[in-house]
């Protein structure tokens, strides 16, 4: 049975979709069956892999039970991806029916066997596809920007997975937070992940030792719908997401 992993941000730019591509072409990489779940309707991650979303069925598809979740799944070199297009961002207005919080997990679980590690793009914010997420996750990942914007969100999407863990999924653990785009050398960025240890611990939230340092390799590999590992191996992008991915492995055992 695999782990499920959400990947959310209570703001966009943070660098959410670039963490579950590289995180899943790390793990397949590392010889591991991958599966990502774009559940965002801006469709990015579906792109950055190659995905067919508008020809082919969807998540949207999967969650209305059009299609069942291993006929949406379309096979790419870098990871197995579910797609997203921009008629998911209607779910919310359309599925208004009893448990519908529960809609992804219904959808996902029969094929969970087939795959060791999935991944689950959320959209930006809080609502009900990234209820949706989390409701069908174990574990969540939280990438943030070392500033001080990433840092109050934080609190928010600290206090929207208490809730998930109260109303529909008391199993649900936060692996961690992850800092992207981090310099060294820059002052305000020290301050800014200093502060996020201290957020870490006061709300025991863990925050990954491997940070992810500013690297155009990794825009520039999504760009080209190619795996950081393939594109740029030797960039700091490259070894800075194997390692995380080593640190995940390690710390949810």
């Amino acid at each position: 049975m695999s782990k499920v992993f959400s990947v959310i941000t209570q703001k966009g730019g943070v660098g959410k979709t670039t963490t579950v591509n590289a995180l899943a072409a790390s793990f397949t990489k590392l010889g591991y069956r991958v599966l990502c779940v774009d559940m965002d309707p801006q469709g990015n991650l579906s792109f950055s892999v190659g995905a067919d979303s508008t020809h082919l069925p969807t998540v949207y598809d999967a969650i209305k039970g059009s299609y069942k979740a291993q006929s949406c799944i379309q096979r790419r070199s870098m990871t197995d991806i579910i797609p997203s297009n921009i008629v998911l961002s209607g779910a919310e207005v359309e599925f208004t029916r009893r448990k519908r919080e529960y809609l992804l997990k219904k959808a996902i679980t029969p094929i969970k066997e087939l795959y060791d590690y999935i991944f689950i793009d959320s959209p930006p914010g809080l609502g009900f596809l990234t209820v949706n997420a989390l409701a069908s996750s174990d574990y969540v990942i939280l990438p943030m920007l070392p500033d001080i914007f990433s840092l109050q969100g934080l609190v928010q999407v600290y206090e929207t997975i208490e809730h998930v863990k109260l109303s529909c999924n008391p199993d649900i653990k936060i692996a961690g937070i992850v800092v992207n785009r981090y310099n060294k050398l820059s002052r305000l960025n020290r301050e800014a992940f200093g502060t996020a240890q201290m957020v870490s611990e006061n709300l025991s939230i863990p925050i990954f030792k491997n940070f992810i340092r500013n690297c155009p390799s990794i825009t520039e590999a999504q760009s080209l719908q190619c795996s950081i590992h393939d594109y740029s191996p030797r960039c700091s992008g490259a070894r800075d997401f194997y390692k995380l991915s080593q640190e995940i492995i390690d710390s949810t055992q």
